[in-house]
Parts: C-alpha cells; sequence; structure tokens
C-alpha cells in the first residue's frame, strides 16, 4: 500500500483474556497525536458507503468497531504525495487507529454494521467542511467495488 505523507495508521495491540480484551486507542503522548477538539460517533449500516469527505483545517483520528474498507485521496498542493490513493481495512480484524490530516479527502464504506468513534483536532466548524463527490472522475475510486482477489 502506498502511503500518504502525513497520514498515520497505528497497529493497535490488544490484550485478552478469558473475560474479553482491552485495547488502547490514541495516547496524549503518541508521536502522530496533535490535539483534541471533539469526540464523535457514527454508525453505518452495512453497504452503506459515505465519500468523500475533506477538511481545510481538521485533523481527524478514527477507530473502527465492525469492517469498514477506507478509501484516503492526498489533494494538498505540494504535498510529495499529491495525486495518491490509498485504500485499507479497519474494524475488528484489523485493529488500528488512523490520523487524517487536513487537506486528505476521506471515505469509507462499510463490510457489515459499523461504528467509527473518531477523535476531531477542532470543534465542528461548517466552513471547515468539504464534499467532493463520490464518483469524481480525479479520484477515479470505484466504492461498489469488493477485495481485490489474490
Amino acid at each position: 500500500m502506498k502511503a500518504i505523507d502525513g497520514v498515520v495508521v497505528k497497529e493497535l495491540v490488544t490484550h485478552a483474556d478469558q473475560r474479553g480484551f482491552f485495547r488502547e486507542v490514541i495516547r496524549e503522548t503518541d508521536e502522530f497525536f496533535d490535539h483534541f477538539g471533539q469526540w464523535s460517533h457514527s454508525m453505518m449500516y452495512a453497504g452503506a458507503a459515505k465519500a468523500w469527505h475533506i477538511h481545510k483545517l481538521q485533523t481527524d483520528y478514527w477507530y473502527v468497531i465492525g469492517a469498514l474498507k477506507v478509501a484516503l485521496y492526498d489533494t494538498r498542493d505540494g504535498s510529495p504525495t499529491k495525486g495518491t490513493l490509498m485504500e485499507f481495512l479497519m474494524g475488528d480484524g484489523h485493529a488500528t487507529c488512523v490520523k487524517i490530516p487536513p487537506g486528505v479527502a476521506h471515505g469509507c464504506r462499510a463490510l457489515e454494521q459499523s461504528h467509527i468513534l473518531y477523535l476531531t483536532s477542532n470543534v465542528y466548524a461548517p466552513e471547515d467542511e468539504g464534499r467532493i463527490p463520490h464518483d469524481d472522475p480525479t479520484i477515479g475510486y470505484d466504492w461498489t467495488a469488493g477485495p481485490s482477489i489474490k
């Protein structure tokens, strides 16, 4: 997977026993964590897709319960990875947290009913919210495609 500059995917450690598990997602001392503005929760039904969303100023930190196919696209002028598309799975089988910097378009498709628990660096501000059509030809991403066959 080609990485986008500034995007950080943190592999999480799970401590499991007969009672269940414990997993830390983000610490304020993590090198990739900047600061906290808001904590939000989004639930998606199986098959639903949300794309493309983008911010001018806000950084997002996602953690997923369920299973999502996530796609990111770098729109930032001057970025060494401008035009790069990044795709990966998040959720129960892929215990990760992802940092999505401003200017990186992001979207996801729920492979089953899923929850996104996410921190943002700022509180909600309508003027920072941006949208790109899900079928934007510049990005050329197919949200209906299944996992690649290998």
